[in-house]
C-alpha cells in the first residue's frame, strides 16, 4: 500500500509540473485532470493505510488535511481554466 501511496503522490507533483509547460488550454485541463485521478488515488491509499493501521489519527489527520486542499485547488483551478 505505501509503494501505492508513493507513486500517486508523487504523479501529482510531476503532473502539475508538466503541465507548466504545455502548448494549449486543452492540454493543460488535460495534465490537471490526470493529476485530480492521482489525488483522487493518493486519498484512497491514505484512508486504507489509516483504516489498516499504519497511520496514526493524528498522521491521518494532518495528511488528509494536506490530501483535501490539494484536491479543492486542482478542481478550482480546472473549474476556472475550462
Amino acid at each position: 500500500m505505501s509503494k501505492q501511496l508513493l507513486r500517486s503522490g508523487t504523479a501529482i507533483g510531476a503532473l502539475v509540473r508538466e503541465s507548466e509547460q504545455v502548448e494549449s488550454t486543452a492540454d493543460f485541463i488535460h495534465k490537471l485532470s490526470i493529476a485530480l485521478k492521482e489525488a483522487n488515488k493518493t486519498d484512497y491509499w491514505i484512508e486504507l493505510l489509516y483504516q489498516s493501521d499504519y497511520l496514526s489519527q493524528t498522521e491521518y489527520i494532518s495528511i488528509k488535511t494536506d490530501i483535501t486542499e490539494i484536491l479543492k485547488i486542482l478542481i478550482s483551478i480546472i473549474k476556472s481554466t475550462k
